[in-house]
């Protein structure tokens, strides 16, 4: 039976740890929405091509970085029991498997330029889409690295120190964004390459503030000091990417699902999708909230679960789909609400803003399979339970999802409406498995 008062200090706790990775991702989706806002503004063929850029580029940088979300639940155990020296040997070998994983991930990235011409695009959006696609693979170098030291922190029970060096990164990518894209201060207008490079640059402030504020503090730079060589372990990166890889596969399944929604989103037109990436970075913010609650749950229940503390494991756990819940409600309706509004924030083209209007509101639906799913994700992570959840994921977002997308948007004469269902049955189904999987495992503990 449901108690307020029961719950309050779970709600306190788990907001103390998700309000700061909420402002956290927020600042990061609001780059993302200068960076379309400022672009729509320089024309609609340079917006298409970032939408374009980003569906190939998140891909592979979204399974980097849940790859490192490893570190989490394993910092998070190891810390509750104060074990320094595990804990110092996870961040050692965790920056061996985090460069080994932007090699990787780079690599592959590269390989992938010369073949953007070749997805079915308009020329215009392709060359576009090229230069501003190479500065963000070399501006994941430096953020990668931010984002290892950032889950590692998260693991510790610190969210505030990301968020801080994320907002004043934020605000530097920003004011850059209006100089490059526009050419002002001297420098030419580069439009979609402008974006580029300004998020090339605030990369390499996140990683040097994180890496700053860790060895400036005592209580984390202890772990720098064990470090040894002996302590260079295979058996450590190989529990690393055990728990890591499969975080990964899960989340790009996700990723992919988007992705490939724009390429086939991108068969129709330009403005649609124009319309389609409006939309979904109008999602994409009100998800940052769900990602905060989410990422929060994770550390929660790690500890409480490192802890063998199990009844308050379960309290935290509940707290977070309620919390989640609320959030998806105010975002829904934020969303519903200002529907026919919301499109001029990023292009004065009536062409695309009747699309976008109507996306908004498949995106105002769609925020409860998203949060729900992201808090199921985050239990199961928290126990380190991984490989379930990813095959879950493959089956929801890519074996069910894309085939009815494209059934509903082309053979059933749907349009992109058709994929934004998809999109909220695949989420849906997802959210499900995920909850009935932690919930039947949390009850037997």
């Amino acid at each position: 039976m449901y108690s307020l008062k029961a719950y309050i200090p779970y709600y306190k706790r788990n907001l103390v740890v998700a309000v700061p990775v909420m402002l956290t991702q927020l600042g990061g989706a609001l780059v993302g929405l200068a960076d379309s806002i400022m672009v729509g503004h320089y024309s609609t063929t340079d917006l298409a091509a970032v939408s374009f850029a980003n569906g190939v580029f998140f891909t592979f940088m979204v399974f980097a970085m849940g790859a490192l979300m490893g570190v989490t639940p394993l910092a998070g155990q190891s810390c509750v029991q104060k074990d320094d020296n595990r804990v110092s040997n996870l961040l050692q070998n965790g920056l061996l498997f985090t460069t080994l994983l932007i090699v990787a991930t780079c690599c592959v990235l590269l390989l992938c330029l010369p073949f953007i011409d070749s997805m079915g695009q308009e020329a215009g959006v392709v060359v576009a889409a090229r230069p501003y696609l190479l500065m963000r693979i070399v501006g994941l170098v430096p953020f990668l690295y931010f984002c290892f030291f950032k889950q590692f922190l998260e693991g510790l029970g610190n969210t505030m120190v990301a968020m801080l060096i994320t907002i004043g990164a934020n605000l530097l990518n920003i004011l850059l964004n209006y100089v490059f894209i526009f050419g002002k201060l001297g420098c030419p207008a580069m439009g979609a390459a402008g974006a580029g490079l300004a998020s090339l640059i605030a990369s390499v402030v996140y990683s040097i503030g994180i890496v700053a504020v860790i060895l400036k503090r005592e209580e984390w730079a202890k772990y720098f000091k064990l470090f040894r060589r002996a302590n260079n372990d295979k058996s450590v990166v190989k529990e690393l990417s055990k728990v890591g890889f499969p975080i990964g596969v899960q989340t790009t399944m996700e990723t992919v699902l988007f992705t490939i929604s724009f390429i086939m989103v991108g068969w129709i037109n330009k403005e649609t999708l124009a319309a389609h990436h409006i939309a979904n970075q109008i999602a994409d913010l009100a998800f940052m909230l769900s990602l905060g609650i989410g990422a929060a749950t994770t550390i929660r229940v790690s500890h409480q679960y490192g802890l063998h503390d199990y009844a308050s494991m379960r309290m935290a756990g509940r707290a977070s789909v309620h919390l989640v819940l609320l959030m998806n409600t105010i975002g829904a309706s934020v969303m519903i609400g200002f529907r026919n509004y919301i499109p001029y924030i990023f292009t004065a083209d009536e062409s695309v803003v009747p699309i976008a209007s109507v996306l908004l509101v498949y995106a105002g639906v769609f925020q409860y399979s998203d949060g729900l799913q992201c808090v199921g994700a985050g239990l199961l992570r928290g126990i380190t339970d991984v490989k379930i959840p990813m095959v879950l994921a493959f089956v929801a977002y890519v074996v069910i999802a894309l085939p009815l997308g494209y059934l509903l948007m082309f053979t059933m004469g749907m349009g992109v409406s058709g994929m934004w269902l998809s999109f909220i049955l695949a989420l849906s189904l997802a959210a499900i498995g995920f909850h009935v999987r932690f919930w039947r495992k949390a009850k037997k503990m």
